[in-house]
């Protein structure tokens, strides 16, 4: 068999013809690797999160990857606006078109007119084809001001209510409110948002978004509370708080509104409705309850017990009149708090029982430096608790407060109770 001859030449070819695949395969995978990322990063700016099941905007859009940096809430589309039919000037209509780059309706001055100019204007604010019904009484709340209501106006919400007998559901639509005092006197303005309650068992909380910089937010937003039969909704009321958002303390409470819902027919469609935010009812220093607390200081182990006993005679914290409390424990020391605790949140009562017991251990011999700050507080599920009234017992302490550290301090190891009158928190 005759041996097979190769050249110097073919083994020059064989790394050129190797090369040359390697870098087809490396332009190949490099390729497809961009084509598979492009199409991940269209399919995520496609896709719209979900709404919550109770929880709809509707016609804004509020996710930030379908926005960009000259398009805010409601802002309007140049290219849509010629399109759109026009609306007359006096017609109070909804329309996205006319809100500004916030969102928000701009500011008008409408002309005090006749209970039929109101009727006449609000018939304007849904089409003849939507069942809908203006209550009287809301015509009224808008006519009928008294002087002194007039000067301390915190403005008016407007809200539609709905029941879905199909699903069983009562639907309500938090629409705007207009005429809001400037909370923010260095900007004359507030970042209002607003939290709603089905009373009087205070199952169902929710609340808006914040609306920045504005007196006249528009926030169209849709709440859908299932499983309440219709035959319950008469025995319901709305309670509607009217905030302003404070980034760096509490946010400020601007007025609330209260709906009871008997006597307001819902099976022949949705209600418009608007009410005149009224001032919220602020508790009195002598009405904050009153609260047991029991002390006993253990010399030997440089301790501090305290057992925090009852409560008695809490002030209403909303409407219902029924409050959620649970007291806060803090045990300072020079006037920097070292220590907290709290206790269990008492559903639905006036008057606790909480029979906790703490035990603190103090960081210095005796307690001239030493305070305990008692502070009663209503528990509100998804905001911030609202404090009901405050106690300090220490050395400074005036009055029963005083009397009280005084006596743990010149009896050791014996445990001693009093009642105290809670003051402004």
């Amino acid at each position: 068999m005759a041996p097979i001859s190769t050249s110097r030449e073919d083994f020059d070819e064989i790394p050129a013809v190797v090369g040359i695949f390697s870098a087809f395969g490396l332009v190949f995978t490099v390729s497809l690797f961009a084509w598979i990322c492009c199409q991940r990063k269209s399919s995520k700016s496609n896709k719209t999160p979900p709404y919550k099941f109770v929880h709809v905007l509707k016609g804004v859009d509020i996710y930030p990857e379908n926005l960009n940096s000259k398009k805010k809430f409601g802002g309007d589309d140049k290219h849509e606006v010629k399109n759109k039919p026009t609306v007359p000037k006096n017609s109070l209509h909804l329309d996205l078109e006319k809100r500004d780059l916030n969102g928000n309706f701009p500011k008008t001055n409408p002309k005090a007119g006749t209970t039929s100019e109101l009727e006449n204007g609000i018939s304007k604010l849904f089409p003849e084809g939507e069942k809908e019904a203006v209550s009287p009484a809301s015509l009224k709340s808008s006519t009928s001001l008294t002087s002194e209501e007039k000067q301390e106006k915190l403005g008016t919400l407007f809200f539609s209510l709905e029941y879905n007998f199909e699903k069983k559901a009562f639907v309500v639509n938090i629409k705007e409110a207009r005429g809001l005092p400037a909370m923010d006197e260095q900007s004359m303005t507030s970042d209002p948002y607003i939290k709603m309650t089905i009373l009087p068992e205070k199952k169902h909380k929710v609340k808006t978004r914040v609306l920045r910089k504005t007196l006249d937010p528009a926030f169209d937003e849709t709440f859908t509370f299932y499983g309440i039969p219709y035959t319950q909704i008469q025995e319901l009321a709305l309670h509607f708080t009217i905030l302003s958002f404070d980034r760096f303390s509490r946010d400020d409470t601007i007025g609330e509104v209260l709906i009871p819902l008997a006597g307001i027919e819902l099976s022949d469609g949705k209600m418009l409705m608007n009410r005149e935010i009224i001032k919220r009812n602020v508790r009195k220093s002598s009405g904050r309850g009153e609260l047991l607390i029991s002390l006993c200081y253990q010399s030997t182990t440089n301790t501090l017990t305290v057992v925090v006993l009852k409560a008695r005679h809490l002030p209403k914290s909303d409407v219902s009149g029924l409050s959620d409390p649970y007291v806060k424990v803090n045990l300072y020391h020079a006037k920097k708090r070292i220590s907290k605790k709290k206790t269990h949140v008492k559903k639905c009562t006036p008057n606790a029982v909480f029979n906790e017991l703490f035990v603190f251990d103090i960081p210095c011999e005796g307690l001239e430096d030493i305070s305990v700050e008692f502070l009663v507080l209503d528990s509100e599920r998804g905001s911030r608790n609202e404090i009901i009234g405050r106690l300090v017992l220490g050395a400074s302490a005036e009055g029963t407060a005083g009397e009280h550290w005084k006596e743990i301090c010149d009896f050791p190891r014996r445990q001693i109770a009093k009642w105290h009158m809670l003051c402004d928190g």
